[in-house]
């Protein structure tokens, strides 16, 4: 398969699109009846700027971020592996299906919000309560693409591996973990976005710091430039995350990247 190639062309369609955004935004905060309650986009980029040397709460803004950073990562991370872990055992085993299958099925449509009021009454309003939220977020996501994954193996391939003696950890390894990584990758990516979400949900109730927390102190205060600073924060960063996570995609999936 051949790599992806840089396209200058989307680059410049992104950027004018972007810039699109901003002079439409000026415009309706600034001859319209809209800059009666918004901010316009100087005003807000100013404080942007601003809150990477002046403290919000107890911290400047990258304080902030790499609070709700850390809570993401590691919820984020310990899902990822129990959902892959579970996934792949319902997708290979019919008795792990047959037991957890149904479970999982009950609990899936439940949003991660959903569970704030419970997390909280068992866990408290601490760190734990965010890693559970976060961890939640991620791993529906994490553990249905791990089961795809795990379903979509060419049978043929175990059964050619099985008649030429090969052993089943290393046709686990060898043949069905390869199969699946490339859906697993993409549940990754949903998951992710799903953690970071969910993270801001928590930090909404019973935080003291992170980027939901900003929001709801602007929120509380009245504060609307503050609230669209945190929001801009946080889809900069949620697409960060998400090129990322496309980037270590490309570098350990690269048999299945087209070019495109």
């Amino acid at each position: 398969m051949k790599k992806k190639r840089f396209d200058p062309e989307k680059t410049i369609y992104a950027v004018v699109a972007i810039g699109c955004f901003f002079v439409l935004w000026w415009f309706l905060t600034t001859f319209t009846p809209v800059k009666n309650t918004t901010p316009d986009p100087i005003a807000v980029l100013k404080l942007l700027f601003e809150s990477f040397y002046t403290p919000i709460g107890s911290k400047v803004i990258t304080g902030h971020l790499l609070v709700s950073l850390r809570r993401v990562l590691v919820g984020f991370g310990v899902a990822t592996v129990l959902g892959i872990i579970l996934g792949i055992a319902m997708g290979t085993s019919k008795w792990a299906s047959a037991i957890f299958k149904p479970i999982f099925e009950l609990l899936r449509p439940i949003p991660p919000i959903a569970w704030i009021s419970l997390v909280i009454l068992f866990f408290g309003i601490g760190e734990t309560s965010k890693y559970i939220l976060c961890g939640i977020g991620a791993f529906t996501n994490v553990t249905l693409n791990a089961y795809t994954g795990a379903q979509s193996v060419d049978p043929e391939l175990v059964g050619c591996a099985r008649m030429l003696g090969t052993s089943e950890r290393d046709i686990f390894f060898r043949v069905v973990l390869p199969s699946c990584t490339p859906q697993i990758f993409a549940g990754m990516q949903v998951a992710l976005s799903t953690s970071w979400m969910a993270v801001l949900a928590a930090e909404m109730v019973g935080a003291q710091e992170g980027c939901g927390w900003m929001i709801q102190r602007g929120s509380d205060t009245l504060n609307i430039t503050l609230v669209m600073v945190g929001m801009i924060v946080i889809g900069l960063v949620g697409m960060l995350l998400a090129t990322l996570m496309r980037a270590i995609e490309r570098r350990l999936c690269s048999w299945n990247i087209m070019e495109g």
